[in-house]
C-alpha cells in the first residue's frame, strides 16, 4: 500500500491483487448487463447518453484521451440514478409475480392486471436527491406510490424535483445516513417496500439489483468506445458516496476484462471519506465516518459505506483519492467552459470532481509524483462518469457563473 498527500489531496494506492474475477462475475457478469440494458430500452424516453471526448483538453493535459459519460441526459431526469431505481422496481415486481429472471415487458408491469396481483405497493427510499427522484419516477411510471426521505440540508430544488416525479417527501433532522436508518424503520412499521442503494445485514437483494441497473451506462460506454476504435479505457476515476456506482463500474470492468481491467480509482470528498478510511484500515471491513458530512458534492455526502459495495471495491479498486470541494467546482467550470473545439458538458457537483482532479495533477508540477503513481501519461485513456447535470440549478449557477468555491493557488495549473 502506498499513501500520500499534497495540499489536502490524499491517496491510497494498492498493488494489483491476484483476486480472480469470480466475485465480479457473481454480481456483474455479462448476462446481468444485457438483462438490464434490455429492460431500460423499453423505458419511455430511453436513449444512449453521450460518451463525450475532450481531445483539446487531453492534448493540453498530456493524456491520450479524456472521456466523459454525460448522464445529465438520462431519461430527462438529469442523473444516472433512474437506471438503478427502475431496474430494482422491475426485479421486485418480477419476484412478487413469480417470474424473476424472465424478460418481462414494461407495459405488462404497468398494467391493471399486475396491480391486482401485487396490491397497492408504496416504494420508499432515502436520498440526497438523485436516487429518490429516480425511484419516484419509476414508481409513477409503473402506477405505484412512493415516499422519499431526505436529510435537513437537502436543497429545496432537489426536494421539488423529487415531488415533481410523484413522491411524497419527508425531511428528517439529520444526515443522509440518518435518513437511511429512519426510512428503514418507518417502512417496517408501514409495510412500505424499501428501495435503497446501500445494503445492511439481511438487506442485499435490492442493492444488488440497483448496482446491476447501473451496468446499462457501462454497456453503452463500451459500445461507444468501440465505435471510437478504443477497446477500453486505461483508467477509470469514479466518485463514490455509499459506493454503489463505484462497485458497479469497477466490478463491470473486472468481470469483462478480468486481469486486463482498467486501473480503477475511487474518488471521495474530503468531508465524507468513508471508503478511503475503510481502505486505510486495511482489514477488509467497512468503516464509517461521522460529522455533518457538509460537502459541496451533495450526492456523495455519505458516512456509512454499503457493505455489499465495499466487498467489491475492496477486492478490485486500485486506489482511493480524497479531494477538497474546490476541485469539484474546478471540474464543473472546465466542463462548462471547454477549450474551443471540445464540447460543453453540464456537470453537477457530484459528477465533476474527477476532471478537476485530473486537470490539477496533470497541470501542476507539485503533483508529478501522484500522476506517475497513477500511471497517467500521453497513452492514457481516462473515463469519467458525469453522474448528474445541474440538479440544483441555482447552486450550479453560483459555482459556474458567480465563482463560488474558488480554487486555491496550490491547485492552479501551470500554463
Amino acid at each position: 500500500m502506498i499513501t500520500g498527500n499534497v495540499h489536502d489531496i490524499h491517496w491510497i494506492l494498492k498493488d494489483r491483487r491476484s483476486q480472480g474475477p469470480e466475485l465480479a462475475k457473481k454480481f456483474f457478469a455479462k448476462e446481468y448487463a444485457q438483462n438490464a440494458h434490455r429492460f431500460h430500452q423499453q423505458l419511455p424516453g430511453y436513449q444512449f447518453t453521450d460518451l463525450v471526448g475532450l481531445p483539446k483538453l487531453s492534448e493540453l493535459l498530456g493524456v491520450g484521451g479524456i472521456w466523459t459519460k454525460d448522464e445529465s441526459q438520462r431519461l430527462g431526469l438529469n442523473s444516472f440514478k433512474s437506471l438503478g431505481g427502475s431496474f430494482a422496481l422491475y426485479r421486485y415486481l418480477q419476484k412478487q409475480l413469480g417470474i424473476l429472471g424472465e424478460d418481462t415487458p414494461f407495459s405488462y408491469l404497468a398494467s391493471k392486471e399486475v396491480k391486482e396481483k401485487v396490491g397497492d405497493l408504496v416504494f420508499a427510499s432515502a436520498t440526497d436527491g438523485n436516487h429518490g427522484r429516480g425511484v419516484a419516477w419509476a414508481a409513477t411510471q409503473l402506477g405505484f406510490s412512493s415516499i422519499i426521505y431526505v436529510h435537513k440540508d437537502t436543497s429545496i430544488r432537489r426536494i421539488e424535483a423529487i415531488e415533481s416525479a410523484g413522491a411524497k417527501v419527508v425531511v428528517i433532522d439529520g444526515t443522509y445516513d440518518d435518513a437511511v436508518r429512519q426510512v428503514a424503520l418507518d417502512s417496517d412499521k408501514n409495510g412500505w417496500v424499501v428501495i435503497s442503494d446501500t445494503s445492511w445485514d439481511g438487506y442485499t437483494e435490492v442493492p444488488t439489483w440497483i448496482m446491476q441497473g447501473y451496468l446499462t451506462l457501462l454497456t453503452e460506454a463500451q459500445e461507444q468506445f468501440g465505435k471510437a476504435g478504443i477497446a477500453k479505457p486505461t483508467h477509470v476515476i469514479v466518485q463514490a458516496g455509499v459506493g454503489a456506482l463505484a462497485a458497479a463500474v469497477i466490478g463491470h470492468y473486472h468481470a469483462l476484462f478480468e486481469d486486463d481491467a482498467p486501473l480503477c480509482y475511487v474518488l471521495e470528498p474530503e468531508k465524507a471519506q468513508c471508503l478511503y478510511q475503510s481502505a486505510l484500515a486495511d482489514d477488509g471491513k467497512p468503516r464509517s465516518v461521522g460529522g455533518d458530512l457538509d460537502t459541496l458534492m451533495a450526492g456523495l455526502a455519505c458516512g456509512d459505506p454499503s457493505p455489499l459495495a465495499w466487498e467489491i471495491i475492496d477486492a478490485y479498486a486500485d486506489g482511493f483519492i480524497v479531494i477538497p470541494d474546490e476541485l469539484a467546482a474546478k471540474g464543473m467550470r472546465i466542463y462548462a467552459s471547454p477549450i474551443p473545439g471540445d464540447p460543453q458538458v453540464k456537470s453537477g457537483e457530484s459528477g465533476a470532481g474527477g476532471l478537476g482532479l485530473l486537470a490539477t495533477i496533470m497541470g501542476n508540477s507539485a503533483y508529478a509524483g501522484l500522476r506517475e503513481q497513477l500511471g497517467l501519461d500521453e497513452t492514457s485513456q481516462v473515463l469519467f462518469i458525469s453522474s448528474e447535470g445541474d440538479t440544483d440549478p441555482v447552486h450550479y449557477k453560483e459555482i459556474v457563473w458567480e465563482g463560488s468555491s474558488p480554487v486555491s493557488k496550490q491547485y492552479y495549473n501551470e500554463y
